[in-house]
Formats: structure tokens, sequence, C-alpha cells
């Protein structure tokens, strides 16, 4: 139970020890109050003039009448302890309640759905239209710098899953793509699937679509889309000649025969193109690249021995052969190791060149220096192949 002290008591109390504080502070002769004791004292003078035995009685409550509505002819009037009103949630006049606001006419966004659509490597489809619709299979899929996968993808990442599930290998980056197959002299005579690609050096890349539009994943914080060209052309390359068709079953995968392109590297005339093509078709590597390594490592000479004690065609170290579980002295299992060794640095770093640092200097010093080591020998290896690279047939 809550005891409470009346008014006039509180008063008493504040007066009475105003009076004891002005007795200890003043000994009875004529001690002053502090103006905290002032203030107490002014206080307790207004609540005595506020005390309810001064002031009036208050006059009691008329009892609350009801207010009758009057009725609205046509419409029911509600009655009876039951009928209590329910404000509805507030809407704009002439708008529906708990509906998601729009623009007049707009339409409510929906999530994006990719399109459905029959096989588009059925056998007797068109080959380049089979891989402008791959690539539109991921319309919506962000843009992930690297990315070359449905969960995101950079422009080259996505030319090179779309060609890659019709069964065609491209290198990693767009400046490598952009030298695939052969060359279309303007886009007035470019078909659905050809590459266009940007910049000097390029730097980026789409599928063509037909009628002055591409398949492409522009940019960070954008998705893949199917977009107008408006930027200049630097190159468009064809890498699956105009008519072809798929001829066997609906393949999609690494593993799935490519088709012949006309101006693709053959290697034609090149010593162990066979077994060349081979591994780099089993590793996906571009054939000329793995070509040009041969060259600058060996002059294709598969019994040649460096005063490192590198061996063979490829000119592999002992220790790497190992690892790699080949014999650098047999052509066809040099080319298997180093295609292997050089995949695996494409993935690593991105870009050819610093995969042929690695493949000369090694990774840890790729990684060390954040680049191309500064080491004349490396870099001028990997111009030296590069260059080879572009003289292959």
């Amino acid at each position: 139970m809550t005891v409470t002290t009346p008014v006039s008591a509180r008063i008493a109390s504040i007066q009475s020890r105003i009076a004891g504080i002005q007795g200890i502070m003043g000994g009875g002769r004529g001690g002053r109050l502090g103006p905290e004791e002032l203030f107490a004292d002014q206080l307790a003078t207004q609540m005595a003039s506020q005390s309810p035995s001064t002031t009036r009685p208050v006059a009691p409550m008329t009892p609350f009448t009801p207010v009758t509505t009057p009725s609205i002819p046509g419409m029911p009037t509600p009655s009876g302890p039951s009928a209590t009103a329910t404000l509805a949630p507030f809407t704009r006049p002439g708008s529906a309640a708990a509906v998601a606001y729009s623009r007049p006419g707009a339409t409510v966004a929906t999530a994006y759905e990719r399109p459905a659509s029959a096989d588009p490597l059925a056998p007797g489809s068109d080959f380049g239209s089979a891989v402008v619709a791959i690539a539109s299979r991921e319309l919506g899929t962000p843009y992930v710098w690297g990315g070359e996968s449905p969960g995101g993808f950079d422009c080259s990442g996505l030319v090179r899953h779309a060609y890659r599930q019709a069964g065609i290998e491209l290198p990693r980056v767009s400046r490598d793509q952009a030298r695939v197959g052969e060359a279309v002299p303007s886009l007035d005579q470019a078909i659905p699937g050809d590459l266009v690609a940007f910049g000097d050096p390029v730097d980026h890349i789409g599928i063509y679509a037909g009628n002055g539009q591409m398949v492409v994943a522009p940019r960070t914080g954008d998705v893949v889309k199917v977009q107008d060209i408006t930027r200049p052309i630097t190159a468009i390359r064809r890498v699956v000649p105009a008519g072809t068709t798929v001829a066997g079953p609906a393949v999609a995968g690494p593993a799935a025969a490519a088709p012949a392109a006309p101006g693709a590297s053959t290697l034609a005339g090149v010593p162990y193109a066979a077994e060349l093509r081979a591994a780099a078709q089993r590793h996906g590597i571009d054939p000329r690249l793995l070509a040009a390594i041969a060259r600058a490592e060996s002059g294709f000479n598969p019994s040649a021995v460096s005063p490192a004690g590198a061996r063979g065609l490829m000119q592999i170290r002992p220790a790497t052969a190992r690892s790699l579980g080949v014999d650098p002295m047999d052509p066809a299992q040099a080319a298997d190791g180093a295609a292997r060794y050089l995949s695996e640095q494409l993935r690593r770093f991105g870009t050819v060149e610093l995969a042929l640092a690695a493949y000369n200097a090694g990774p840890g010093n790729v990684q060390r220096y954040g680049g191309i080591p500064p080491f004349n020998e490396t870099r001028t290896y990997v111009t030296r192949v590069l260059s080879y690279m572009g003289e292959m047939p």
C-alpha cells in the first residue's frame, strides 16, 4: 500500500527545516538563508497558496450524452452494442488499400525470369544463333569481375561460357578472344555468334546478336543483357563459319567436339602439331599459345636439355615433370604437362601475359611482384612468345 503525505504536512516539514537551518547557520543571531533555502521558502509559500483547502471545489462533470448520427437514405444504420466502428488503413483517394504503389499506367516489376526456349543445340540449329541463345539464358545474371559461371560473369567470362557450352574452348580474356577465328570487315557483314571487341588494347567483348545488338556482361553493378552497340568496334571475329549448323546430338560442355572454323589455328606445318593441338584441347587453351611456347623453349627440339636442367620439347624441369607425372622427353607427355600447367596459371592469374611469366619465372615471383617480375629474361620471354603466337598458322 502506498502512503501519500498530505501537502500541508510537506509544507510544514519544509518550513521546519528552514527554521532549523537558520538556527544552525546564524545561532539565533540574525543568520541569513542562502539562495537554495530562499528558493525552498518561496516554494513552500507558493504550495501553501495552492493547498486544496484554498482551492474552489470542482463541479461534477455532466454525464456524456451520445450524439445520434442522422441516417442516410439507402444506407444501413448500425445499432446495438456490437455496432463499433473500425478504422481502415489510410489510403490516398482513388487508390486501393494494401497495393504496392506504382505510377499510373506502369507495370509493377516482377522478379526476372530467364526465357524458356527449346534446346539451342538441337541438330540442324544454326550454330551462331545457338551460341547467342546459350548466352541469352544468362540474361539478368549479375556482373562479377573474373566470373565465368551462372553465379556471375564478366564480359569475357560470358563469352567463354557460351562457347564452352557449345563445345568450343576460347581463351579466358577479351584481348585473346579478339584474336581467335577470322576477321570480319564490318558490322554489316557480321552474323549472330560473332565476337565484337572494344578498346585499344581490347578491354571489352560481347556476342553479336544481330540488328546492331550484342549479348554482353557490361560492367560492375549491371547484369547480363542485350545491348545496342554504341562504342567504336575494335575487332569483329568469326569463330564459327557462316551457315554452320549443329550436326550431331545436342551435347553441351567442354568435352563436346568443336566445329572447324576457317582461319582458326590448325598449326599446319608446325612440328608436333597433333600432340600440341590435342593437349591444348584437353586443357582448354589456344593451341597457338602452346606451339609458341614450344618454339620459344626448345625450337621444337624434343631432345633439348638446358644448362639449368630443363628438358624436352617444353623445357620442363625434372621436379616439375615429377609433380605433373610426365616424361619431359616424350613430346606428347611434355605437351600435355605444359598445357595443364599453363591452364592452372591462366586460372590463377587471369591473363596470358601473367601465365607466361609464371611459366618462365615461377608463380611465386609473379605473386611477389604483383605482375610480370622485373627480370629482363622473363619480360623478353613474354614478348617473344606472344609474337610467335601471332605468327602461328
